[in-house]
């Protein structure tokens, strides 16, 4: 493998890692979300009739009573549910264990590159010192037993 191939193969690996890495960083902030979320509900346990900021958007706040300690849950597609605070906040568990299952199979993903790029780096060094040495020290050619000192390092 040349010099120009070796360098696209490492550009292939490094963009995967990037991309594995971006998905760990963003299930990471979804284990932390749904996390503090599991808080806030603990934070809303008895406290129906109390009044409370309920968040509207980014930054916006709405002061609102607590009628029930039932909550309605979306649960994809625009379906929505009622569910107690302890079914959601075991719901928001099942969310994170789901996500921290992900989160190993992409650091298994990882460690499969890992292995990819230590193997590809072996054989690159080992097709170079067998050049190199035929050069220097040797003047065996491929298929012939090589009679050089105890360091040659080809595999003749």
């Amino acid at each position: 493998m040349d010099e120009q191939e070796l360098a696209e193969k490492f550009k292939v690996y490094e963009r995967e890692i990037m991309q594995i890495q971006e998905q760990m960083n963003a299930i990471e902030k979804a284990i932390v979300d749904l996390q503090k979320l599991g808080i806030g509900l603990d934070e809303l346990v008895g406290k129906t009739g109390e009044e409370v900021l309920a968040p509207v958007g980014k930054g916006i706040y709405l002061k609102s009573k607590i009628l029930s300690d039932e909550l309605t849950v979306d649960i994809g597609s625009g379906n929505f549910v009622k569910k107690t605070i302890p079914e959601t906040k075991k719901m928001i568990e099942e969310q994170v264990k789901k996500l921290g299952a992900m989160n190993f199979e992409l650091e298994e993903e990882l460690k499969k590159i890992d292995k990819e790029i230590t193997t590809t780096m072996t054989e690159q060094q080992k097709e170079h010192s067998h050049e190199e040495h035929k050069h220097k020290n040797c003047e065996c050619e491929d298929g012939e037993e090589c009679n050089c000192d105890e360091d040659c390092e080809c595999e003749h």
